[in-house]
């Protein structure tokens, strides 16, 4: 008969290490952070329960049982106490005009887009958690002004240098959105070649697309487009950064109210932007599509371009030049035959 043996002690290992799991949260947040008490309820729940370890010897078995301590009290009770923090972050954000939706305390990509739109607005540092700095400032806080005090009653400003974008219907600030424009990089498609920018300057919506339209330089959702080819537009990513090829990129939930809400001929500012050249629309419908939901908004900056390479020439020894001169040979006088 084998006898398989186990190490001993590793029951009191796993509760000691699922313990200390429960008991941790992000750096960022601190104790009273929305965030990190919703993250670390989600841990909790997830080590609460521990299997039961069975010890086999050649004469008996050992059942050691999980302290029957209240390891799922703790867990729900965290739960339980991140929804009225994470309510309040709502209510908060969408006091001051950012586009959370009907606050309901759960914490998921619009909570973020909204946290990071505040973060931009304000000068913060911009990584979508409400640490101690975006706590404070959350709490001093008042609705921005328009940017253009002077435009019309409904319009759509563009703040190119803060990557937001301010919706105003007749003169009461609607919707703040994150969003993300032209990358300022140089590009080629099909054989042309273009810089990547969102060019600044007052337009009107044109143009108007429902679902989905592709271009030559990718996928417009609700696409409405007031500059050429250049558009407000639904994308799945939207990072904290300028990304595009030149449109405005917004967050997907919002597009397809955003559409509903904007008529054609709104006004639409772009401001902080050079002017520039926009690329012909080529939109073209995509029918029956199927939207994407939103990815996680990518908060880092974008990866540096490559160092430059340093190219160092050696130069071959000159060449020796022998120059020779030869002495001219004297002319003789002409003689007869």
């Amino acid at each position: 008969m084998r006898i398989e043996r186990r190490p001993r002690g590793l029951g009191k290992a796993g509760v000691a290490l699922a313990l200390s799991l429960v008991a941790c949260s992000p750096a960022d947040g601190g104790g009273g952070s929305a965030k990190s008490q919703a993250a670390s309820a989600t841990t909790a729940s997830t080590f609460a329960t521990i299997p039961l370890e069975t010890t086999s010897t050649s004469s008996s078995t050992t059942t050691t049982e999980a302290p029957t301590t209240s390891t799922t009290a703790a867990p729900l009770a965290s739960a339980n106490a991140s929804i009225p923090s994470v309510l309040k972050l709502q209510e908060r954000l969408a006091e001051l005009g950012y586009d959370v939706g009907a606050p309901d305390g759960k914490w998921g990509a619009r909570t973020t887009y909204s946290l990071m739109a505040f973060q931009k607005v304000e000068g913060l540092i911009v990584d979508g958690q409400d640490g101690p700095q975006t706590q404070a400032a959350l709490a001093a806080a008042s609705p921005p002004g328009p940017m253009l005090p002077g435009g019309a009653a409904t319009r759509i400003e563009i703040d190119v240098a803060r990557q937001v974008m301010f919706h105003w219907v007749n003169g009461s600030l609607a919707r703040i959105l994150p969003v993300s424009t032209g990358n300022n990089e140089y590009y080629c498609v099909d054989g042309e070649c273009s810089v990547a920018v969102t060019p600044g300057g007052s337009f009107r919506i044109g143009r108007k697309a429902p679902g989905l339209e592709v271009a030559p330089l990718g996928e417009l959702w609700w696409p409405m487009y007031f500059n050429g080819g250049i558009a407000i537009h639904g994308s799945p990513s939207v990072p904290a950064y300028p990304a595009s090829h030149g449109c405005i990129r917004i967050p997907m939930y919002a597009a397809p109210t955003f559409y509903d809400q904007v008529p054609a001929g709104t006004r639409v500012h772009v401001l902080n932007s050079p002017e520039a050249e926009a690329p012909p629309d080529e939109g073209r419908a995509v029918p029956d599509a199927v939207a994407p939901p939103d990815t996680p908004p990518t908060t880092t900056a974008p990866p540096a371009p490559p160092a430059p390479t340093t190219t160092t020439v050696v130069e071959a020894p000159a060449e020796t030049t022998t120059t020779t001169t030869v002495a001219p040979v004297p002319t003789l006088p002409a003689t007869s035959g």
